[in-house]
């Protein structure tokens, strides 16, 4: 097998440019304004909408009866030889649009008429390992200063009116396969990051950065036996070593929560979800090795564990569960639970009491699952189906016993996130179907090396369609609606109270739909895959949808016989701003 990591002879470097169009004029943003972030109609000021991570928009000028109507105001372009995956969310501040780009690009732009207020362009070393392209998802507004992370795994903290850098620090090595893909959020003056990279053996983490200083507060580790610091000293030791992993296997574990996490204010707990141990060949790591392929409850001002569920012990399939973990309200049985729920790459959805991690359900949301019949809601822990783990790799380390799993490792849900409804109570979810041959191969632990010890190719389930947008009842686990989709859906979700969903499709097209019905009522060609986040706000009395465009990201580096559906879909790099046309 040939694996399709990016080395940065591949990636390219990109050349650290600052070019500055004038100041920009800008209030701070205050933790009160983040905190409200689902309440404020004029700016999106966090990832996820809001800190929770829901998506939803009280915003309801463009509906499900007008949006027919709606056009592209304008389009930006991000430039240069540098299209390849565009996953962003942008963030909107003070009529200003701040989005980040492959190769760990950040632009300012003018959110009225299109125009580069400035750009920052990390200066990116030779060597840098990003498993699933060059991706990053988005940046952080806090005070005077914008954040985000780069493929070399430093956060960096830029004035917002000039773009020049402020600080900058090292997270973690990028030698040893570290990254940072995933947008970071702010809770209580603080930087919350996450780095990647489960693939190449090192050990997750997430830290907590002063927003001021760039100090490190606390950091917390993911996997067994390592230690947590808070201000500056060792705290706690993450579970027990040894626990659930033998021997020295905890200090290549793997378990980064790549994609980030969200915030529950009701608890003071962030929620992260976390990713593979390292290696994948199960057989090489036995026990559960906590607290891998998890949901992990972790106190924002001290960086301790407070509760967690692993949805997939002792994985052998790739499943991390670094989906979105969406705080929300649930009305059930005449009771409000302080919820939350997950869309795990494993294929089934997981709704928690979001204070103790106690199950409420866990429900199939894709048409196949492999490798398990069901979750047991007491233990919280998966009825595996043995015969379909992946065999041990054989004595000389060549292939080992090869299965067919669904989903596939790409998973039910990945790292693009679902949107909650408040109005319909439902989350819409972009799913895909998709199964995997897999096998285990003989692997050993080398620092900056791919960590695998197995091999697979993944295969659509069906001929006529792979992504599924799909209309989720939380407190049921029925599907009330679903699109379909050629090419798997790699692409966040917006919901509006204007009674639309949107999201994107790999073929270039944002679309629009019915909340309540799921019928299409709208979509544009943007000239390449649309696979980023889709934002709305409201500026001088009018409502704006915007969304990244872009083809790229894990599908068509990983993505097998599936690749073939998307071989001839065509690369970009640009912004997309919409909203009705003016009345006369």
């Amino acid at each position: 097998m040939k694996i399709r990591f990016l080395s940065g002879a591949a990636a390219g470097i990109a050349l650290l440019t600052v070019s500055v169009a004038g100041p920009v004029m800008a209030a701070p943003v205050t933790d009160e304004m983040i905190l409200n972030a689902g309440s404020d109609t004029g700016s999106v000021v966090t990832y996820g909408g809001n800190l929770q991570g829901q998506r939803f928009s009280k915003l309801a000028d463009i509906n499900s009866t007008n949006v027919k109507d709606m056009v592209p105001v304008w389009s930006f372009s991000f430039g240069g030889e540098k299209q390849r995956g565009q996953e962003a969310q942008p963030l909107v501040a003070d009529g200003v649009i701040y989005v980040t780009a492959s190769y760990s690009r950040l632009f300012a732009v003018d959110a009225k008429t299109g125009s580069k207020l400035w750009e920052y362009d990390a200066q990116l070393p030779d060597g840098i390992m990003p498993c699933c392209d060059v991706i990053n998802r988005g940046a952080a507004l806090y005070g005077d200063m914008v954040y985000f992370g780069t493929l070399d795994a430093k956060l960096i903290a830029l004035d917002r009116a000039t773009g020049k850098v402020v600080w900058k620090k090292t997270v973690e090595d990028y030698q040893a396969g570290y990254s940072i893909t995933a947008a970071p959020i702010v809770v209580k003056g603080k930087i919350i990051v996450t780095p990647a990279g489960g693939e190449f053996g090192v050990v997750g983490k997430v830290f907590a950065y002063d927003a001021k200083t760039g100090d490190v507060v606390w950091s917390r580790p993911f996997v067994e036996g390592h230690m947590g610091t808070l201000n500056g000293k060792e705290s706690t030791m993450t579970g027990k070593k040894n626990a659930s992993w033998p021997g020295d296997l905890w200090k290549t574990g793997g378990s980064t929560a790549w994609n980030g996490c969200t915030y529950d204010p009701d608890t003071n707990l962030l929620l992260c979800g976390t990713g593979n141990p390292g290696p994948w060949n199960s057989h090489n790591r036995p026990g559960d090795n906590l607290y891998s392929a998890s949901a992990v409850a972790v106190d924002a001002d001290t960086g301790e564990i407070k509760w967690h569920v692993q949805h997939t012990p002792n994985d052998g399939w790739d499943f991390d569960s670094m989906p979105a973990i969406v705080s929300f309200d649930m009305n059930k049985d005449g009771k409000t639970l302080k919820a939350a729920a997950h869309f795990d790459k494993n294929g089934f959805a997981y709704v928690y009491d979001r204070t103790n991690g106690k199950l409420d359900g866990a429900y199939p949301f894709v048409s196949k699952i492999t490798w398990a019949t069901g979750v047991d809601l007491k233990t919280g822990r998966p009825n595996m189906v043995a015969e379909n783990r992946p065999g041990p790799a054989a004595a000389d380390g060549s292939k080992g016993k090869s299965v067919f799993t669904a989903p596939s490792f790409l998973g039910g849900n990945n790292w693009n996130p679902p949107a909650y409804s408040k109005d319909t109570g439902l989350f819409y979810v972009p799913a895909n179907e998709w199964g995997m041959d897999i096998w285990n191969e003989g692997i050993t632990y080398k620092k900056g090396a791919a960590y695998l010890g197995a091999g697979f190719t993944i295969k659509p389930l069906y001929p006529d369609y792979i992504g599924a947008l799909r209309a989720f009842d939380p407190a049921t686990g029925k599907i009330v609606w679903e699109q379909k989709n050629k090419a798997p859906l790699w692409g966040g979700v917006l919901a509006t109270a204007g009674n639309l969903v949107f999201t994107g499709t790999p073929e270039g097209f944002l679309k629009a739909y019915d909340a309540k019905t799921g019928q299409e009522l709208w979509k544009f060609q943007t000239g390449s895959g649309v696979i980023g986040s889709p934002i709305t706000w409201q500026q001088d009395g009018e409502q704006y949808i915007a969304t990244v465009s872009g083809w790229g990201g894990a599908v068509p580096l990983w993505g097998g016989e599936v690749a073939k559906v998307t071989k001839n879909l065509t690369q970009g790099g640009s912004l997309w701003v919409f909203k009705l046309p003016k009345r006369t």
